[in-house]
């Protein structure tokens, strides 16, 4: 969720400010490359309605868009920060660099971090010298590049949200930019991806902030400072229970936490989504664009392009918002309410086809109509129309059997004749031949129309009870009368 809200507010800072969404794959981690996952992601947005301009299938002028398929480029970049004094080789092995946590543990650093009065210590072109390092590198010898961080330096950048942010540099430490594998880190990467594409904005989570010092030093050692794009860092969707939303949340709670269906492929872990749930998109991006921002005043409601018009970076919340699934839900139901029987019915012949897809449209459009009032969620609606396709499987003539008599039979019998010869097929009409019948037996017409609505539905639900006589049609009213009377 947290993911897509980001998506999302850059999408509508770029829509209003007529500006590029850029969709970039940062594939530099392959050993955490999952199968699907990109096209994942694609589909996401595709549902969503927040499809890039720019991404590794929209094309564009500045691709690659797969950080992957950019790989020859970076070393350049990593090799003149060697060559500046501003970046070096090191050749530590995963054992040394795992002896280093522990051998250099102290009770003031109980967590040593590669990084200024360690780097001297370890395997790298600063503690080996000239000789070794050309020594190691003319064998083949793996290794990274890593960032040298100056020890005790201020630095600090502006903020869309959060305004003046600042670190002390000692405060990071020596980062990889270029592994073994001559892939680059996110750290060198991103600064190189941003400065090449011209991005002049970019929002991110949270959670990127002490990355931070690394990339304002790589703008200002790269010589791209001028052109270093306006940061947003974004707060966290926060749980029920005011922790960071996670996986753990939707089990606990029994809510989604993703936007469509995800398998875990090393886990076999199965998320079901909010599409899955019966979410609408427009309610899902209305819920998102809200958690954590808002124009000042109480409108919730707000179509995409509302959020366009009225979004603004000022107005994005400092702390993080609290997830609630049934506020969640509360925007799913004004979203079906507010949206046409048609839109309604194109989602429910996809979301549910075994129930829908063969339907006749109009008909469909007309039982959206008088259900969508009383239903969250697109699951809801088999529940509130079934009838309407097919005669109930139970009815409940345990709720009408206390107060029945035989009065109450001739009445009905009466009405089914009555019905049988009806010659406008209306709810006007239906509910006048019904109320005379009631009329002439002396019969209370309330305690007739519940009895009614069961034979005709099965329960005690569904919207009014002479509208779906009316839809339904003349010989399917008649028959369901009947047999309910067979039953009683």
């Amino acid at each position: 969720m947290g993911g897509v809200r980001t998506v999302l507010y850059n999408y509508l800072f770029a829509r209003k400010h007529g500006g590029t969404f850029i969709l970039r794959i940062e594939d530099t981690d392959q050993s955490r490359l999952v199968p699907g996952a990109e096209a994942y992601i694609l589909e996401c947005l595709k549902w969503c309605g927040i499809e890039p301009d720019e991404s590794p299938t929209h094309g564009g002028s500045y691709g690659p868009y797969r950080q992957s398929e950019r790989k020859p480029m970076y070393r350049q970049y990593a090799e003149q920060l060697v060559q500046q004094g501003h970046a070096y080789y090191a050749f530590d092995t995963p054992e040394e660099l795992e002896a280093m946590r522990t051998d250099f543990k102290t009770t003031d650093n109980p967590s040593p971090q590669y990084g200024h009065g360690i780097r001297e210590k370890m395997k790298n072109s600063m503690a080996l010298g000239l000789a070794k390092t050309t020594e190691l590198l003319a064998s083949g010898t793996p290794h990274v590049i890593r960032i040298k961080m100056p020890k005790d330096e201020p630095v600090g950048f502006t903020d869309m949200i959060r305004g003046a942010v600042n670190f002390n540099t000692s405060q990071s430490d020596d980062k990889v930019l270029l592994k073994a594998d001559g892939m680059p880190t996110y750290h060198l990467a991103v600064v190189v991806d941003d400065y090449l594409m011209k991005i002049t904005h970019a929002f991110r989570g949270e959670e990127w902030l002490n990355s931070a010092p690394v990339h304002l030093l790589l703008w200002k050692y790269l010589g791209w400072e001028e052109a270093m794009p306006e940061w947003a860092h974004l707060p966290l969707i926060l749980g029920p229970d005011g922790a960071k939303l996670s996986k753990r949340h939707g089990s606990k709670y029994g809510f989604p936490i993703f936007a469509m269906n995800w398998t875990d492929m090393a886990k076999n872990d199965f998320t079901e989504g909010f599409r899955e749930r019966g979410f609408l998109p427009e309610a899902f991006i209305n819920l998102l664009a809200v958690l954590g921002w808002n124009d000042g005043t109480p409108k919730e409601l707000y179509s995409k392009q509302e959020l366009v018009e009225a979004f603004s970076m000022d107005h994005v919340h400092k702390g993080g918002a609290q997830f609630d699934f049934e506020k969640a839900k509360w925007y799913n139901h004004e979203w079906i309410k507010r949206s046409s029987n048609q839109l309604i019915s194109d989602w429910l012949m996809s979301f549910e086809p075994d129930h829908y897809a063969n339907q006749d449209v109009n008909y469909l459009q007309h039982v959206v109509g008088l259900v969508k009032d009383r239903c969250t969620l697109l699951s809801d609606f088999w529940q509130q129309s079934s009838f309407f396709f097919a005669a109930p499987e139970t009815i409940e003539t345990d709720a009408i059997k206390p107060k029945w008599n035989d009065a109450k039979t001739i009445f009905f019998d009466i009405v089914k004749e009555k019905l049988m010869v009806l010659e406008n097929w209306d709810a006007i009409s239906i509910e006048t031949t019904f109320k005379e019948t009631a009329e002439e037996k002396e019969l209370k017409i309330g305690e007739l129309q519940l009895p009614f609505r069961i034979m005709l539905v099965g329960g005690k639900f569904g919207p009014g009870v002479f509208e779906i006589a009316t839809l339904i049609g003349k010989q399917e009213t008649v028959k369901r009368i009947q047999q309910t009377l067979e039953i009683i």
